[in-house]
């Protein structure tokens, strides 16, 4: 048996040993926060109205709509815009007449977010998602910047946060926006964090552009997940400004450097809108309804996006080099 006086030097030592050790680990975590930073998953919602079952529902949804890359394409649609002939049925006829898109109906998650608008999806696509807020009703249409919209919006940067949180990169894209082509080639290998753009002037690194956040690809990881919670807590910091003005602000913060986030906006070649029109049919991947307030005329427009695509099939390989206008803005210009 080891003596007290030869244990005492032991204990020492380890003790000593220790709190080296724990030195170390601690200046290495305050070099290095992003590497300890939690990658929950499980949801985050502060939403009262989230609930297990929301969550054990989404996990399965998102399982089944990821493909091998655990990346699914999400919209978000309420009553007005779930309606037959409304947005989202033009939407979802721009995945089966687009080129390459059909098959990534497969991956497309339609967050619902009132009962209406849930059972409509039922009717016309696959994988549909309720998505409860208490005390909030979303059917009708959400006026610009009216109360109902800036809540509309927050809840759909809250609901994206906890997609992240799960493990899942996302592509995000509004209903008013075509999909003509397959667009994961045009994306950027680096990018954590790629938006497009009302106004792109050139570079894909340039801050200044004035992005906008109707579709957005975004890959899970530390960086996106603390990019989007810093996003969400700033409606606080500027209220009553939606969330793209708010990103618009945010862009420059500090704070993105400091998590290292890497930005890309995305070229209006690729990812055109009625703000600023792809100047090439032939290889334009997306079409928004940007620039324009009022349902009917978005639904009027994007109807003319279609008929210009058709038009454009129906050409043979020498037309569709020279074919590079289009039919919008109309409506959506006055």
């Amino acid at each position: 048996m080891m003596s007290s006086q030869t244990k005492s030097p032991i204990i020492g030592i380890i003790l000593l040993f220790s709190g080296v050790i724990i030195t170390c680990f601690i200046l290495y975590k305050s070099a290095n926060p992003l590497q300890f930073l939690p990658f929950s998953t499980s949801l985050s919602f502060s939403s009262p109205s989230t609930n297990s079952t929301q969550v054990n529902e989404l996990e399965v949804i998102l399982e089944r709509a990821s493909n091998e890359n655990k990346t699914v394409i999400i919209t978000t649609l309420n009553r007005a815009w779930a309606e037959p002939n409304s947005t989202f049925d033009l939407f979802l006829k721009s995945f089966r007449v687009g080129q390459g898109t059909e098959k990534l109906l497969n991956n497309l998650v339609a967050v619902c977010l009132d009962p209406i608008a849930y059972n409509r999806c039922l009717e016309v696509h696959s994988i549909c998602y309720s998505l409860t807020t208490a005390g909030n009703n979303f059917t009708d249409e959400a006026f610009f910047m009216s109360q109902s919209y800036l809540d509309m919006m927050w809840r759909r940067i809250e609901f994206l946060t906890s997609v992240l949180e799960l493990g899942y990169s996302f592509v995000f894209t509004d209903a008013d926006i075509m999909w003509l082509r397959d667009p994961f080639s045009r994306f950027f290998p680096n990018g954590d964090f790629q938006i497009a753009c009302d106004n792109f002037y050139g570079n894909p690194l340039d801050l200044n552009n004035r992005p906008n956040g109707g579709f957005t690809y975004v890959k899970s990881n530390n960086r996106s997940i603390e990019f989007y919670k810093f996003w969400y807590s700033s409606r606080l910091t500027y209220p009553g400004k939606h969330d793209q003005d708010v990103l618009n602000v945010i862009k420059k913060h500090p704070f993105i450097r400091e998590i290292g986030l890497q930005i890309r906006f995305l070229d209006t070649v690729y990812f055109g809108g009625f703000c600023e029109p792809s100047k090439d049919l032939n290889v334009v991947c997306t079409m928004h309804a940007n620039c324009c307030v009022g349902l009917w005329k978005k639904v009027h427009d994007l109807n003319l996006v279609l008929e210009d695509w058709s038009n454009f099939l129906s050409l043979n390989q020498t037309q569709r080099a020279q074919s590079k206008s289009w039919s919008v803005p109309s409506k959506c210009g006055f």
